[in-house]
């Protein structure tokens, strides 16, 4: 005889739980304009009017679908870095009805997406004599050795969780002061439920927790890489910078509102409550070693969503640096997914102990969204990386997971150096950029628009150098002159028109602009009266203009940014 108990059990089976819904993410018509936080120049003050922007924005518009929302005892969570609204488990015939509010532009899937695969080589030994080959190969270890560890930044982090009491991660961690843990504003975690991609509801970390805990390795090796160091164990970049994380995935596997509500995390970092934000303790660099594909839930149709996450988050200050992804087997233009397809972010490919492009690596230029656009920006070390790993471990990965975090640890130097770079982010991926080495790379046709050959789709400006880049941020004068105090372009970013000084005058002239993906824009040889020339920027594209300028026999190149 079926007892009671068996008799609800299969009633709750066949009826309760036969159509959980879907879970989506509603974006809204109205999205605010933060781009003129370029022109504020201290991060305080961007990030401030970047909050309060948004805020406004989503509070004045938001109310009519969070009332229907309430309603219908939906469960919900408002976003303000991009207006919209992440909504559980939502039924067909709600979601037709929500399409209908005046104030919804799209509604999206909100699909579990999984941390790009990396190569786990093999576990190490604990100790270790010298910095890692990645550290010396970017000259960090020269960076240190002019006493510029990278105190005074802030790194975050958004991946599986991480073990902040590993021995080469404690003391970096911005939550352990003076042999006490707070964990306000410094630990968020996106994850409340079990991803469905899961057969069991098991996380040995749990949900919703109030310290960082790694419920893979991922997170806890790429921080290492960014800050870690133990005794002789010199795994980090910034070894003096301190680190604050997000978990966004479950066991590996996310969804877009988890990142998401990461990333919103960063602009304005709550108490673990998810109250009080404050914008003054964002960090000064996020890095993002994952990716978006669109059998998981991002395509062309919701691209924007995300674009616009980046935006904000780079334009209130935060230097956004993302793995360019591991597809580079497949060829050219296998930079195919969020983040790194985006003009905003900060796209990292990997480079080998050779100096040369690892195999894996993805490779621009950007064509899924039709932009054409030249990734990677610069590469750094990513094949054979060893760090640390949960439970007091270390062990050797690969991927461009690995090499974003060296980039991360670079921008903490420079920012270190020169605490008036904070905030500056054009400038710092200028300084990155211009400083970068021009390695040999793969002669795979995937296209050098620049007469310079660099950016180009394959390495993008070449191998992050950090002994250069940190000599180039401590140059007092920048950026309100060029690097080489030759050359100065301004202002930039700028909305209209912008002004190229020479370092010489009454003399043979050359400018040439390109766009992002290489079409020439602008052409002109004249006799310079004076040192400096206006260009009319009305007839050019928004975003990113590369520029060649020639005089007396010297060349620059540089880009401008458009508003």
């Amino acid at each position: 005889m079926m007892s009671f108990l068996s008799a609800i059990i299969i009633l709750l089976t066949l009826f309760g739980n036969s159509n959980p819904g879907k879970d989506i993410i509603i974006v809204l018509k109205n999205q605010a304009d933060t781009k003129q936080a370029l022109q504020i120049p201290h991060k305080e003050d961007k990030a401030e009017y970047v909050f309060k922007t948004l805020s406004q924005t989503a509070e004045e518009s938001q109310g009519n679908i969070i009332d229907f929302l309430n309603e219908h005892d939906l469960e919900h969570r408002s976003f303000f870095i991009v207006n919209a609204i992440a909504v559980q488990d939502v039924p067909e015939r709600l979601i037709a009805d929500l399409k209908t509010f005046p104030e919804v532009d799209y509604i999206q899937a909100d699909n579990p997406i999984k941390t790009p695969d990396f190569k786990s080589e093999h576990q190490v030994p604990t100790n270790h004599r010298t910095a890692e080959w990645g550290i010396q190969m970017i000259k960090a270890d020269s960076v240190w050795d002019m006493g510029i560890r990278g105190k005074g930044a802030v790194i975050a982090g958004q991946d599986t969780g991480y073990d902040w009491k590993h021995p080469a991660l404690k003391n970096q961690y911005r939550g352990w002061q003076n042999e006490t843990a707070t964990h306000d504003y410094n630990w968020h975690d996106a994850i409340r439920k079990f991803s469905e991609l899961h057969t069991t509801n098991f996380n040995p970390c749990g949900l919703d927790i109030s310290e960082p805990c790694d419920d893979g390795s991922h997170g806890t090796h790429t921080m290492g890489t960014a800050v870690g160091l133990s005794g002789s164990n010199e795994i980090g970049v910034a070894p003096e910078a301190e680190w604050i994380g997000c978990r966004c995935m479950e066991r590996g596997w996310g969804k877009p509102s988890t990142y998401i509500e990461c990333f919103e995390w960063f602009m304005a970092p709550t108490d673990l409550n998810g109250k009080n934000p404050d914008t003054s303790k964002a960090p000064d660099v996020a890095v993002n070693s994952w990716h978006c594909p669109e059998i998981e839930g991002c395509n062309p149709d919701n691209f924007k969503t995300m674009r616009m996450v980046v935006d904000n988050l780079k334009y209130s200050g935060v230097v956004v640096v993302v793995s360019a992804g591991n597809a580079g087997d497949s060829g050219c233009s296998s930079i195919s997914t969020p983040t790194a397809i985006f003009e905003n972010s900060f796209a990292i490919g990997a480079t080998d102990f050779l100096d040369s492009l690892s195999s894996f690596s993805s490779r621009g230029p950007v064509i899924i969204d039709g932009s054409g656009r030249v990734k990677p920006d610069v590469c750094a070390p990513g094949a054979g990386v060893r760090s640390c790993i949960p439970g007091s471990q270390y062990a050797v990965f690969s991927g461009t997971s690995m090499a974003g975090p060296h980039v991360a640890g670079v921008v903490a130097l420079m920012i270190s150096a020169n605490p008036n770079l904070r905030g500056q982010v054009e400038q710092i991926e200028t300084i990155l950029e211009k400083t970068a080495v021009p390695i040999g790379y793969l002669n795979d046709n995937c296209g050098t628009p620049y007469e310079s050959g660099f950016p180009n789709n394959t390495i993008g400006y070449g191998r992050v150098n950090a002994h250069a880049a940190v000599q180039a941020a401590m140059n007092d004068a920048y950026p309100q002159s060029s690097l080489d105090n030759e050359l100065l372009v301004y202002p930039n970013p700028g909305r209209d028109n912008f002004n190229i000084r020479f370092p010489y005058k009454d003399r043979k002239t050359t400018i040439t602009l390109w766009s992002s993906d290489g079409k020439s824009l602008f052409h002109d040889e004249l006799t310079l009266l004076g040192q400096e020339m206006e260009i009319q920027g009305d007839n050019l594209p928004p975003g990113v203009i590369f520029y060649k300028a020639e005089q007396n026999g010297r060349t620059w190149f540089g880009k401008w940014v458009k508003l």
